[in-house]
């Protein structure tokens, strides 16, 4: 009788506690996510957007809104990797360090991508202005100057194409809000995005324009235009003047004459970001 054949040996183990086991071994590891959370106070910059935004009564009904402090941690992980509302929801859905860095971990329900666009959307360009601006007051009251130069650039956000009637675009072109909208269908229509191209690739949604210190790489000034407005467009609204180099780190696509000129006068130095900036700079 020939003897059965032995299992083959496998480093995969099993454990009912394999969770805590990851979560143990990340925070050994270091959680750059917990590193931002430590630096950063959120009950703060929730305090900011609710005196902003003021929360909704609770008592009058309706589905309860997330935390202010979780959809603020949700919206600077949105901008801090760049992602859509729907790689957004599925990064809280998939990844532990987003879930634990939003509050999420213990939570069986997660934002959708749905709650996460309105949510930005009810913010505005104003509410995210104040957010950014909270941040870089703590992070330059802890010591985090910006330095060594900054690095300007522009990246597409995009946006759920909106689909029209005939009657609608008609509407709308004359400047006018189509007659069988109601207030909530209004808020759920994106007007203020537009198409682009990028390589050859077609885009729809916003721009966003970010000045980035070289030293911390923390975004020190950010602003958002639509996706059809050139990259340049809002260079001089991103450019940082607390910078304690005066070296500018720009695409191709930013120079012009006119702030080549500008850059001479306010004593910049333009370089392009193929140049590695030195982080020995002062």
């Amino acid at each position: 009788m020939s003897k059965p054949k032995a299992q083959a040996r496998s480093a995969i183990k099993l454990d009912l506690f394999a969770d805590a086991a990851r979560k143990h071994k990340i925070e050994t590891l270091g959680d750059p996510l917990q590193v931002i959370a430590r630096h950063i106070d959120f009950d703060e910059l929730a305090r900011v957007i609710d005196q902003l935004l003021p929360r909704g009564d609770a008592a009058k009904g309706g589905r309860p809104p997330y935390p202010t402090a979780v959809m603020v941690r949700i919206l600077i992980l949105k901008y801090l990797y760049k992602l859509s509302d729907e790689q957004m929801e599925y990064q809280l859905l998939d990844r532990m360090s987003y879930q634990r860095f939003c509050l999420l971990a213990d939570s069986a329900n997660v934002p959708d991508r749905n709650t996460i666009w309105h949510y930005q959307q009810r913010l505005g360009v104003d509410g995210v202005a104040a957010l950014f601006q909270a941040v870089d007051g703590q992070l330059l009251q802890r010591g985090y100057l910006a330095r060594c130069g900054q690095i300007i650039d522009a990246t597409l956000v995009p946006a759920p194409i909106q689909h029209f009637t005939k009657q609608d675009k008609e509407q709308l072109d004359q400047g006018k809000i189509p007659s069988d909208w109601n207030e909530a269908k209004r808020r759920q229509k994106d007007l203020d995005a537009t198409h682009t191209k990028k390589h050859g690739k077609g885009y729809h949604g916003y721009k966003l324009s970010i000045s980035v210190d070289v030293r911390h790489k923390f975004i020190r000034k950010i602003t958002t235009g639509t996706a059809s407005e050139h990259d340049s467009t809002h260079f001089d609204e991103v450019l940082d003047e607390h910078n304690t180099s005066c070296d500018v780190y720009a695409d191709r696509g930013y120079p012009s004459e006119q702030r080549s000129e500008m850059f001479k006068v306010l004593g910049y130095r333009g370089a392009h970001p193929a140049q590695e900036p030195s982080r020995s700079n002062p």
